[in-house]
This record gives C-alpha cells, sequence and structure tokens, in this order.
C-alpha cells in the first residue's frame, strides 16, 4: 500500500473510531464510582478466604488464575512474534549494519551503576514475591528485575550486557516460568479439584507464604516476565546492534 492509500484510509478510518470511543466514553461511571459488586464482596472476604492483604493479586491469581494464565501466554507468544520478525533469514541477501557501542559513560555514572543494580534486584525480588501482601506481583516485579542488566547495558555496553546474560539460560527460564504456572494449575485436577484451586495450606495473614499459591503462581510470572523482556532485547541488540539486515 502505497502512503497516498495509508493517509485515505486513515481519514476515513480515523473519524469513524474517534467517533466510536466518543460514543462509549460517553456511557463510563462518575469518577470514584463503582457500579458492580464484585470487588466490594472480594475486598470483604479475600483475607478470610485467601489470607492475603492485596486483593488484586488474589483476584488475579486464585479467583480468576486461568485468565491471568491466558495474560501469561499472550506475553509468551508475543515475544516469540518480535524473535521471528528479529531473525536473520537465511535467504536474504545481507549487509553489516554493525553500530559501535564500545564507549562508555562516565566513571562516576558506572560507580553508581553496581549500587543501583543492587537495589533494582532486591526491589524487583521484593514486588514479585510480596504482592500478595502489599502492592506488587509477578508482572511488576519481573519488569523492575529485567532491567537490572539493562542498567548495565547503558552504563557499559553490549558486551557487559552479554557477560551477564544467557540467550539460552532465558529462553529456559521463561519456559520455566509459563509451565510452572500451567503445572500449578493442572496440579489441582491430579488431586481431584477444580483447576486452579489453591492447595497449598494457608498460613498466618501476613506471612510471605500465607496464601498458599497466590506467591508461587506470583514468583513464576516474575520468572516469565523477566526473561519475556531480556529475551527482546537480547533479540534486538543481536540483530541491530552487532549483527546484519537486509539490502535495502
Amino acid at each position: 500500500m502505497t502512503e497516498r492509500w495509508r493517509i485515505r484510509v486513515f481519514l476515513v478510518a480515523g473519524p469513524i473510531f474517534l467517533g466510536l470511543y466518543c460514543y462509549a466514553a460517553m456511557n463510563l461511571p462518575a469518577w470514584g464510582s463503582y457500579r458492580g459488586p464484585y470487588g466490594d464482596a472480594i475486598s470483604r472476604l479475600v483475607v478470610y478466604q485467601r489470607h492475603a492483604t492485596d486483593a488484586v493479586n488474589a483476584i488475579n491469581y486464585d479467583y480468576r488464575a486461568f485468565d491471568t494464565l491466558g495474560e501469561e501466554f499472550i506475553l509468551f507468544t508475543a515475544v516469540l512474534g518480535v524473535m521471528m520478525l528479529l531473525r536473520r533469514p537465511d535467504d536474504v541477501a545481507m549487509r553489516r549494519a554493525k553500530v559501535s557501542d564500545e564507549g562508555k559513560l562516565s566513571t562516576t555514572v558506572r560507580a553508581i551503576a553496581g549500587p543501583a543494580l543492587l537495589v533494582t534486584v532486591l526491589f524487583g525480588l521484593y514486588i514479585a514475591l510480596h504482592g500478595q501482601l502489599t502492592p506488587g506481583g509477578g508482572f511488576q516485579g519481573g519488569v523492575i528485575l529485567a532491567t537490572g542488566p539493562l542498567l548495565v547495558y547503558v552504563c557499559e555496553n553490549t558486551k557487559a550486557f552479554r557477560r551477564i546474560t544467557s540467550h539460552a539460560a532465558i529462553e529456559v527460564i521463561e519456559a520455566l516460568g509459563a509451565g510452572g504456572y500451567a503445572l500449578i494449575g493442572l496440579s489441582g485436577l491430579a488431586m481431584g479439584v477444580p483447576l486452579f484451586t489453591n492447595i497449598l495450606p494457608l498460613e498466618t495473614t501476613g506471612d510471605v507464604w500465607s496464601s498458599g499459591t497466590i506467591a508461587v503462581i506470583s514468583a513464576c510470572v516474575g520468572l516469565e516476565v523477566t526473561a519475556a523482556f531480556l529475551l527482546v532485547v537480547f533479540t534486538y541488540l543481536e540483530e541491530i546492534i552487532s549483527g546484519q539486515v537486509p539490502q535495502e
């Protein structure tokens, strides 16, 4: 499609989309109001039923854990798609397009990067493992953990990033995270209870492992999300910074 036709399609579809968006927004509830009873019921029961003090993670990883499994595999599939798009085709003429990134930042910035990396990793682990008690969870913690190696790349270069990461290991970690989530749900079926039933014993409310499988699922999600973002970055660096691109 030429640029002129793309502009024509946009001029036709854009106003239609804008009109539909405005029509849908007209029926939104007032700011701060809540129309459904589901959230209020969960807020009253979650501490008693699941010993979790964060209702959001109890919903994501327990009450509707099956839906969240689908969301996790959406990310898993999206990463596979990005890696396929960035792969090097064997039947296409290639040209060198290496971008030099040997330069490093100042000594002061690099000296601060070490403690910052440690704080980032610790904070990411805390968020991923304490989502059942405080705001956070595997998705948020995984994103934070993935920024650790990126911090090394920003302060150093691609070689430093490769030294602390392994493409094969990251792929295994992502598969373990996604597969572990599914196995936790299937383990309930093996014990004769519905899918994703919280089968682990509930401990004292406020403890890290007080909510049974919620913390375990959150940890699996953290592994998958961390590995997913690192795989995208790793593939991008291999293809763009130190790889080859098709000839025009």
